[in-house]
């Protein structure tokens, strides 16, 4: 038997948070780890005590036919990248690695070019992340170094995220 490698064992366990998710369009599961210990967890929701979407039975940005990375202020939900962060002190973030799977609400399918938005970026960059592992696939995931976000600083041109 095939040991699992550890960026996948990891982003196995950020798949399984993304079903605790409550957007209808996507869900999004993060899990920040350093040193081989999980550090914390989160995934898509409404901010505490607000009705979530899924419960709503309504997605402000599908009603209005908003594209993916664009006017999140629309969004009721939290970023997963966000919950973890909010849920991690910064000690324990520094050169930690956020693993982040994204999961489309309808087909289940992965997330086609997953990515950190710019607002999440931000907190990323900030929380003192080193590395971002991102899944494309159950087997194939992406390395993303924060520094390339820091770099070539996105917030100077039109990105895309969630």
């Amino acid at each position: 038997m095939d040991r699992r490698d550890k960026h996948n064992y990891y982003l196995d366990i950020a798949e399984t948070v993304l079903e605790r998710g409550t957007c209808l369009r996507r869900n999004y599961g993060s899990i920040i780890v350093k040193n081989d210990e999980i550090i914390s967890t989160g995934y898509t929701g409404a901010p505490r005590g607000r009705t979530n979407c899924i419960d709503l039975k309504k997605c402000r940005r599908e009603e209005l036919n908003v594209p993916r990375g664009t006017h999140y202020e629309l969004c009721r939900s939290v970023h997963s990248e966000a919950n973890a962060i909010i849920s991690a002190s910064r000690k324990d973030m520094i050169g930690a690695t956020l693993y982040l799977v994204g999961k489309d609400a309808n087909t289940g399918e992965f997330v086609k070019d997953a990515n950190s938005c710019a607002m999440c970026k931000r907190l990323i960059i900030n929380a003192g992340i080193d590395m971002v592992v991102i899944r494309d696939t159950k087997n194939e995931f992406r390395i993303v170094y924060v520094d390339e976000w820091i770099i070539n600083d996105d917030s100077l041109s039109a990105q895309t995220g969630y």
